[in-house]
């Protein structure tokens, strides 16, 4: 099992943690941030495979900041995680 520490920038979040099983996501944590949104986020990616994830929230927008908590998890995934060639 591997596990991948985000650290978000220009968000409420201070990092993500992501513990990945094989292909699929096991857990996503947001420390810092709107804890529930975070938990909501959390759950919804389990099981997920990091570039469908990755696909989904990148670019949401949190009140203008041109970024978000859901799209830092994104960026960071692209950023450390080998997707497979298309």
């Amino acid at each position: 099992m591997d596990k991948i520490v985000i650290l978000p920038k220009g968000v409420c979040c201070d990092r993500i943690e992501v513990e990945l099983d094989g292909d699929a996501i096991k857990h996503v944590e947001f420390i810092g941030g709107c804890h529930g949104n975070g938990q909501a986020i959390g759950r919804l990616l389990v099981g997920m495979k990091p570039e469908k994830a990755a696909d989904v929230l990148a670019g949401v927008n949190c009140e203008g900041k041109g970024t978000s908590c859901a799209d830092q998890f994104a960026r960071g995934i692209r950023e450390q995680v080998p997707f497979p060639a298309e």
